[in-house]
């Protein structure tokens, strides 16, 4: 009674949490995109200025040496253009991915700061839709799954130390 009890809650409480994969993974994309954005307007005013020069953007990134702010400024330049480079790459696959296919692809939704403040700004709420059934009825299956297997290894121990 109690082990289907435990598997039970293990089960429902996994269900809940998995249900809201769908929407937590739509609101990252939203903020991934937001994100391209902001950057694309960064990459996209270095390069203007560099074109203006008639540099390419390695060619001007080359020209900024001479004080530690230009140097560290260069640094700065060169991870916003790998991070937009990297994020624009996330934001194609998980645009063209179903709910699903988003799951697989949840290697995608792992920015630390577009994650932490989708997380701050996500609210759980009772999904109704197709997605979020399925993703509650694999959390049900997976969570009670592990509970159970817990239970066993538990068990198991348990008797082995009474045969000692």
């Amino acid at each position: 009674m109690i082990t289907r009890t435990l598997v039970l809650a293990g089960g429902v409480a996994s269900a809940a949490t998995l249900s809201q994969f769908p929407e937590y993974a739509q609101q990252y994309t939203q903020r991934l995109g937001g994100a391209v954005d902001a950057l694309g307007q960064v990459v996209a005013d270095f390069d203007a200025s560099a074109a203006a020069e008639g540099l390419t953007r390695e060619q001007a990134l080359a020209q900024m040496t001479g004080t530690a702010f230009v140097e560290r400024r260069r640094d700065d330049m060169q991870r916003s253009f790998a991070r937009h480079a990297r994020l624009s790459a996330d934001l194609e696959a998980l645009a063209a991915a179903g709910p699903f296919m988003r799951a697989y692809h949840g290697t995608r939704l792992t920015d630390p700061d577009i994650a932490s403040a989708a997380l701050v700004a996500f609210k759980p709420a009772v999904p109704v839709t197709v997605e979020g059934a399925v993703f509650a009825f694999v959390g049900f299956g997976l969570g009670a799954a592990a509970i159970r297997a817990v239970l066993m290894l538990l068990h198991l121990l348990r008797r082995r130390r009474r045969l000692i």
